[in-house]
């Protein structure tokens, strides 16, 4: 399987996905804590994440994916959503919640 349909396979298998640096309890950079502190607020204790430190295929696989250069990076139902910046503003004015429920 290329690292593409593995991509496709764990955003279209999962309800929420993020691809972060580090993992949930131990994110290793400010904008994948902020993604899953925002994540969090909504009320998703439960979802699925990828470590891209630990696979440096996803880690530039994804970036392709969404062609979107930065991580992390969510999914909701299949759809990107955005990065750490675009959450944040998405969980501020309501719409996360609206789409995560």
């Amino acid at each position: 399987m290329s690292v593409q349909e593995t991509i496709k396979q764990q955003v279209t298998g999962n309800k929420v996905v993020l691809y972060m640096k580090g993992s949930p309890d131990f994110p290793q950079c400010g904008f994948s804590a902020r993604a899953v502190q925002v994540l969090r607020a909504c009320g998703v204790e439960e979802f699925f994440s990828v470590d891209v430190l630990q696979e440096p295929e996803i880690r530039q696989g994804i970036k392709d994916y969404a062609s979107w250069p930065t991580i992390p990076q969510l999914y909701v139902n299949g759809e990107f959503v955005g990065g750490s910046d675009i959450v944040t503003e998405m969980y501020q004015s309501g719409e996360l919640q609206k789409m995560l429920k």
